[in-house]
């Protein structure tokens, strides 16, 4: 036997028949294919002329939207690379909240361009390396072509959050939305002034209620909160202004036991009593709170009929079972602390920042609105439209609005947007490519390259001509290259003209971009140093459950997949 024909036998007899190998080159091609499949789906989705894509999920439910991240979670895919590009859009999502279209995009045509260096057999250390390179210096000069913005200037601020709204479905409503988005995220603002550190938590402290009916106007931000909730007796009032609030994690109602408990009674009179040391004890909780004086009480546990009475004699409106996300904002939103034992309170625990409390019915739900606080870190986005799906994607738009908002706030510079940062960002690394000797000059240049595809797939999707846009852009950029000042030219995406996006109000935060770059040129990294795809069924999945055969080596039966 050849040497090659004794390794081939021990292959065999290594991996069982289950096992599925692939590797070197055509490893890495495939991985690159199905990369670019990934990016190919949402190629359509960028920019103001975007395409909406309808995905129908296993429970026949429906989602249409143009948002990145929101179409390919719900895609079920087998390949692990495709699996890989799309934890690239939920990492792009949960770090900055926005790009998560552009940086599939980006990703798909860096790997593209990698493609031919691989099939030219070029190691792909060395391809690594060239962008690894090209990356560093593609930030530095990102961060050339910033600009500093007033945060603020309200206007200028708008002009940033109206951009990323320009893309999605609810672009027409972008002067309500981006309103909604920095009024809602200056709420809860929060910045240390000793540390200097600044917390803008709105997934927590700024809540989205979605009531179908009325129009998309009647949004707004509530100076507040907002709960789904009724009052527990229908004699407590329903409107009380500068209202005393009380917060409590503690039940009013009377101890129940852990288990079964069987309690014999001797005599009817006994029966009476125990009825009468519940009635009391209740009593104690209520007086104990009564104590204070105050106008409101949120309980997130029960609240007994007999509590609800007593309360009532007492004048305080209570609301019981509240969710613990909700009693943490109307704590921040009126200045209340949640206490959880009644004979635990103090008058410092009183909620005095809120200047109104109502009951109000819309549509067939009672909702009890805490407004009109003294400088609330909590709020509710009251969102209206005429049915569920229109609120759903005015959400999904709002969210990416207030992520914008929010990445202005703690890094307050912006970039132009149009594929003017881009574009300039690709002809500085191609003057810097000259310096570089090598077949790192190639791939360097290849990022360099890679980095159009944004100008032009805004060209491509608004039906302009492709070529001569994109040369015209090319001319304007590297002539600028040489010039003093910060590039705005760029592709006005929906007129599909060349332009100056600073005329056109067009920018973009220097957070998202950034991130952008970053994080789908390190996914190519690692996607081309992949060299060796293996898959199989485990013993645990196959035979369903067991440990390993007898005499067999501990570890016989994981999983083979790398």
């Amino acid at each position: 036997f050849s040497v090659a024909e004794l390794t081939s036998t021990a292959m065999l007899q290594v991996f069982g028949g289950q096992i599925k190998r692939e590797q070197g080159h055509k490893a890495q091609l495939d991985n690159i294919s199905s990369a670019k499949a990934v990016s190919d789906i949402i190629r359509t989705t960028l920019g103001p002329r975007a395409m909406l894509k309808m995905i129908l999920d296993p429970m026949g439910g429906i989602v249409i939207t143009n948002d990145g991240n929101s179409i390919l979670r719900e895609i079920d895919v087998n390949h692990p690379a495709a699996k890989h590009m799309i934890e690239l859009s939920r990492a792009q999502d949960e770090e900055v909240g926005d790009g998560t279209t552009s940086v599939i995009i980006l990703a798909g045509e860096m790997l593209q361009m990698a493609q031919k260096y691989v099939e030219q057999n070029i190691h792909p250390i060395k391809i690594v390396q060239g962008f690894a390179r090209a990356l560093d210096d593609a930030v530095k000069c990102l961060a050339e072509v910033s600009v500093d913005l007033n945060v603020n200037d309200r206007t200028e601020m708008a002009k940033c959050v109206a951009t990323c709204l320009g893309t999605k479905v609810m672009g027409r409503l972008d002067t309500l939305m981006t309103g909604l988005a920095i009024d809602a995220v200056k709420t809860v603002y929060i910045e240390n002034k000793e540390t200097g550190k600044k917390e803008i938590d709105f997934k927590r402290y700024a809540k989205v209620e979605k009531i179908p009916g009325g129009e998309f106007t009647d949004s707004r931000v509530l100076s507040g909160v907002m709960l789904n909730k009724d009052v527990v007796h229908p004699r407590m009032k329903r409107s009380i202004k500068n209202p005393r609030v009380i917060l409590l994690d503690c039940p009013l109602e009377y101890k129940k036991g852990e288990n079964a408990i069987n309690v014999e009674l001797r005599d009817a009179s006994n029966f009476e009593l125990l009825l009468k040391l519940e009635e009391e004890y209740v009593k104690g909780l209520v007086d104990d709170i009564a104590k204070f004086k105050p106008d409101v009480v949120f309980t997130e546990k029960g609240l007994s009929d007999i509590a609800a009475h007593y309360m009532m004699k007492h004048g305080i409106s209570a609301f019981r079972r509240c969710r613990k996300t909700d009693n943490n904002r109307i704590a921040r939103a009126t200045g209340a602390t949640i206490v959880h034992r009644t004979d635990e309170l103090q008058e410092s625990d009183v909620g005095t920042m809120c200047g109104l409390m109502e009951v109000r019915k819309i549509g067939d739900e009672h909702f009890v609105f805490m407004e009109e606080c003294n400088q609330p870190k909590a709020c509710t986005i009251l969102l209206r439209g005429p049915s569920k799906d229109a609120l759903m994607e005015m959400e999904r738009n709002l969210l990416d609005a207030m992520n914008v908002a929010r990445n202005l706030l703690i890094d307050p510079r912006i970039v132009y947007g149009g594929g003017s940062a881009e574009m300039a960002v690709s002809a500085r690394l191609m003057e810097r490519s000259r310096s570089i000797v090598g077949v790192q000059q190639w791939v360097y240049q290849a990022v360099a390259m890679g980095l159009e595809v944004i100008p032009r797939t805004l060209a491509s999707n608004c039906g302009a001509n492709i070529m001569k846009l994109m040369t015209e852009l090319r001319a304007k950029h590297a002539a600028e290259v040489k010039q003093a000042g910060v590039p705005t030219w760029g592709i006005d995406g929906v007129q599909g003209l060349l332009t100056d996006v600073k005329e056109l109000g067009v920018t973009e935060p220097y957070a998202v971009k950034v991130q952008t770059l970053k994080t789908s040129i390190e996914a190519c990294c690692m996607l081309l140093r992949i060299d060796d795809v293996v898959s199989g069924i485990s013993a645990k999945k196959a035979g369903g459950g067991g440990g390993a055969p007898m005499g067999a080596p501990m570890g016989a039966d994981d999983d083979m997949n790398a």
